[in-house]
């Protein structure tokens, strides 16, 4: 067992990332079951909808999962008191100060990651008594720092100064790609992207059939004035770089993003109007296939990808 396996009591290093409209308690029990870590993606959730789904995946599973609490979102004190009520194990927070919640959760008896996108923030994290870091690259969908450092170069970075276990993330969906961070110094891996196209994932069949015919170039990081977020070059995504030519300011972006893009791109699949949040990994996502597979492929593929290296010629 590996530091991120011995954690959280799983079998596999791989941690399902939480993303929003995506991953509900299907998802998560699909991958805890399979021998990762299933995280609920609080951010897209009310907070008795996230109590529905906590309940319903201790249901479909008794392996360990945990929840993804995106600290810029309302609701949040409501949000941490049903974790706390439904005796939640895990919890990853991130988009915010590690300090403001650690401590609580921590005193409960709870297991906090907390996801950065740079040194300084990995090194905020650890002063805050976290017990883990997500190091979070650019090639990173969803909500991404405005740094654009790339997963490659930020995980050493990280690892070389900081003490508890670093999960890498951005741009992993395969095993050799998890083979390669974790040469780098990471202990484990979250992956997001490529769960967003499983079959239990709560995207929509249309957003999930758009993830798989993307190509390499077909995403980028943009909105950095309000929070970075890497989309599928859609008709909102074009209506949003229309804009940027003519220097628009902060509201005039906020009018635009207007309320629920997210929701009515991934969750209700409207793939012309709505946000469509995935990671440059896409280029490399071919099939929806279930979570397991998903999961047995990427061990797999690291196995083979391991055997390889060992015949190298240096």
């Amino acid at each position: 067992m590996n530091k991120i396996t011995q954690l959280f009591k799983i079998k596999y290093p791989i941690i399902q990332g939480g993303m929003i409209w995506v991953s509900g308690h299907k998802l998560a029990s699909a991958v805890s079951n399979a021998g990762g870590l299933g995280l609920i993606g609080a951010g897209s959730m009310y907070p008795e909808v996230l109590r529905e789904h906590i309940q319903k995946c201790k249901q479909e599973t008794a392996k360990p999962f945990g929840v993804n609490v995106p600290m810029l979102y309302p609701n949040i004190e409501e949000i941490m008191k049903i974790i706390v009520e439904e005796d939640v194990k895990i919890v990853f927070t991130s988009a915010g100060n590690p300090k403001t919640w650690t401590s609580f959760l921590k005193e409960k008896g709870i297991t906090v990651v907390h996801v950065v996108s740079s040194l300084a923030f990995a090194l905020k994290a650890q002063e805050a008594g976290v017990d883990a870091v997500v190091v979070e690259g650019f090639e990173a969908g969803g909500h991404n720092g405005r740094d654009e450092t790339t997963t490659l170069t930020l995980i050493p970075i990280v690892k070389e100064k900081v003490t508890i276990p670093v999960i890498a993330a951005g741009g992993i969906g395969t095993g050799r790609g998890m083979l390669a961070v974790m040469v780098l110094g990471a202990d484990g891996v979250q992956v997001g992207s490529r769960f967003a196209a499983s079959t239990e994932s709560s995207a929509h069949d249309n957003f999930k059939q758009t993830i798989i015919e993307v190509k390499e170039g077909g995403t980028q990081l943009t909105l950095k004035e309000l929070a970075p977020v890497r989309l599928i070059k859609n008709k909102f995504y074009n209506d949003v770089q229309s804009l940027y030519e003519k220097c628009p300011t902060k509201e005039e972006l906020i009018d635009l993003l207007g309320r629920a893009r997210a929701k009515r791109g991934m969750f209700e699949g409207d793939l012309v109007e709505g946000e469509l949040e995935i990671g440059q990994i896409a280029g490399l996502i071919n099939e929806i296939i279930p979570a397991e597979a998903i999961i047995v492929e990427m061990m797999n593929d690291l196995a083979t990808a391991q055997k390889e290296v060992q015949h190298f010629d240096f």
